[in-house]
C-alpha cells in the first residue's frame, strides 16, 4: 500500500520517459485544477503524486511511475480471480490529458489495463484493476500520465494497494 505521506514507497520514475511525478499537498500554492485535498487524509496537507501539463511539455509527452516487481514465486501473488489493485485517481480540466495503466512482465512486455481521456471530474475516484496471469513472469503495474493541452491541467494519483494477497 502506499498513500505517498513520507515517500514513493518504492515506485520508480521510468527513465525513458519525458517528465515525471511529483509528490505534492494541496497547500502548496495551487496552479489550476489540483485536488483540493488528498485522498488519504482528505486534508490539503497530505500527500498524492501529480503530473501537470505545462509549458514545459508538449501535448502527448508522458511520465511514468512503475511499481516493485511482483514476484510469481509468492504462491499467494499468482494471479488468480480477486487479484487486484486498487487505486484513486483525479483528473480535472477541459484539455487533460490521459491515464494509462499498464501491467509489465519483466520482459518488458505490456498489458493495457486501463486507459482513460479528458475530464474525469473534479473529485476522487475509485479504480480496481484485476491484473491478469501471464504464465510465470515477474510484474510490474506502471502508471503512464499523458501532458493535454491545458498548461494547468493535471493527473494525481493517492493510495495505490495491491490485493492482500501479493
Amino acid at each position: 500500500h502506499c498513500n505517498f505521506e513520507f515517500d514513493f514507497c518504492g515506485w520508480n520514475q521510468d527513465e525513458n520517459d519525458d517528465f515525471d511525478w511529483h509528490l505534492r499537498t494541496s497547500s502548496m500554492k495551487k496552479l489550476g485544477t489540483e485536488p483540493a485535498t488528498d485522498h488519504t487524509l482528505q486534508e490539503p496537507s497530505g500527500h498524492y503524486i501529480f503530473i501537470k501539463s505545462s509549458f514545459f511539455q508538449l501535448p502527448g509527452q508522458k511520465a511514468r511511475i512503475s511499481s516493485p516487481i511482483l514476484s510469481r514465486k509468492n504462491k499467494n501473488c499468482k494471479v488468480r480471480e480477486g487479484v487486484v489493485i486498487i487505486f484513486y485517481y483525479h483528473m480535472y480540466g477541459a484539455h487533460i490529458g490521459s491515464l494509462i495503466v499498464y501491467q509489465r512482465t519483466t520482459l518488458k512486455h505490456e498489458k493495457i489495463l486501463l486507459n482513460l481521456t479528458g475530464n474525469q471530474g473534479n473529485f476522487w475516484q475509485r479504480k480496481a484493476l484485476p491484473l491478469s496471469g501471464d504464465g510465470d513472469e515477474d510484474f510490474q503495474v506502471v502508471f503512464e500520465g499523458m501532458a493535454g493541452e491545458g498548461p494547468s491541467d493535471g493527473i494525481a494519483l493517492d493510495d495505490l494497494t495491491f490485493s492482500r494477497e501479493c
